[in-house]
C-alpha cells in the first residue's frame, strides 16, 4: 500500500515483458531511515522491481513516486543524484584505477572527471573508499582484482554518490562471508545516515537479521510484507518459494532454514 510521505512508493504497478506478465498490481512505499530486503523465487519480478523502482524501466501500468512527485517527470540529473542504483552482478573489468572508478559516483554531483576533484568530491571518495575496506585498493586497476574485490568498488562507487535512495540488486552474491556480512552493515549504516534502503537478496538469514522489513514477491505479486518475524513466518514463505523451511532461533532471531522441496 501507498501512503502520503514515503521517499519512494509505486501504485498499481504492472510490468510485462514480450506480452508476459512480470509484476502485476504492486503497491507498496518505503521510507527513509529503513532497509527492506525484497525476497522470492527466481523469477518473481525482484529485479524487474528494483529497476523500475530505480527509473530505468516504462511501467505497463501504474507510477513510481519519489517525494510524492512522478519519477517518470523528474529529469535524468534529479534521479541520478537522488537515487544510487547498484545492479546484480555489477563489475568493470578495464583497466581503470580503483580510485577513478569510485569518482563516478561523483559524477550527478557536477564532478569533473577531467579536471581536479573538488575537495567535497575527494572527501566523498575517500568515505566511500573506507566503508568498503577499500582504502588499501584504490590505486590498483579494476581488471586485476578479484570479483569480490570488485564488487566492493562498485559498493564503493554507489555510496559516492550519497543519495537519498539506495538500491542494490544481490550486493553479497559474489562475496565471501565476512565481507558479505560488513556489506549488509554498511546497508544498515546507510538507513542510520537516513537513507531509504531497498536491497534484493535472496538469502534469507541474512535478511532476517539485517532487515527492517521483508517485501516477498510470488507469483507476480506481493505475497508478504511486514517485518522479518511475520513475512518469513512458517507456511508464508513455504507457499512462495514451494520449499518446506525449519525455522531456529539465533541471538533472538527466526532464521528460515530451507529443509525439503514439496512436491
Amino acid at each position: 500500500m501507498t501512503k502520503t510521505g514515503s521517499t519512494l512508493s509505486v501504485s498499481g504497478l504492472v510490468s510485462r515483458r514480450d506480452h508476459a506478465v512480470v509484476l502485476d498490481g504492486i503497491d507498496l512505499a518505503f521510507d527513509a531511515g529503513q532497509v527492506t530486503a525484497i525476497v522470492g523465487p527466481n523469477g518473481a519480478g525482484k529485479t524487474t522491481l528494483l529497476r523500475h523502482l530505480a527509473g530505468l524501466d516504462t511501467p505497463s501500468a501504474g507510477q513510481v513516486q519519489l517525494r510524492g512527485q512522478p519519477l517518470a517527470s523528474l529529469g535524468s540529473a534529479i534521479r541520478a543524484w537522488s537515487i544510487a542504483y547498484l545492479p546484480q552482478a555489477a563489475s568493470a573489468y578495464w583497466p581503470l584505477r580503483a580510485r577513478d572508478l569510485v569518482a563516478l559516483g561523483r559524477l550527478p554531483h557536477g564532478a569533473d572527471l577531467s579536471r581536479p576533484l573538488r575537495t567535497q568530491d575527494v572527501a566523498a571518495i575517500q568515505r566511500a573508499l573506507e566503508r568498503v575496506d577499500g582504502v588499501g585498493l584504490a590505486d590498483r586497476p579494476i581488471d586485476t582484482m578479484s570479483q569480490g574485490e570488485r564488487a566492493r568498488m562498485m559498493m564503493a562507487r554507489a555510496l559516492a554518490t550519497e543519495a537519498g535512495v539506495f538500491l542494490a540488486d544481490e550486493p553479497v552474491a559474489s562475496l565471501d562471508p565476512a565481507y558479505a556480512l560488513e556489506t549488509m552493515g554498511i546497508l544498515r549504516a546507510e538507513a542510520a545516515r537516513g537513507a531509504c534502503v531497498i536491497v534484493v537478496l535472496h538469502d534469507l538469514g541474512l535478511a532476517a537479521r539485517f532487515a527492517d522489513r521483508i517485501v516477498v514477491l510470488a507469483n507476480h505479486k506481493v505475497a508478504a510484507d511486514g517485518p522479518p518475524s511475520v513475512a518469513l513466518a512458517a507456511g508464508v514463505i513455504d507457499v512462495a518459494y514451494g520449499v518446506t523451511f525449519r525455522h531456529v532461533t539465533i541471538d533472538g532471531i527466526s532464521q528460515p532454514v530451507a529443509w525439503e522441496r514439496q512436491e
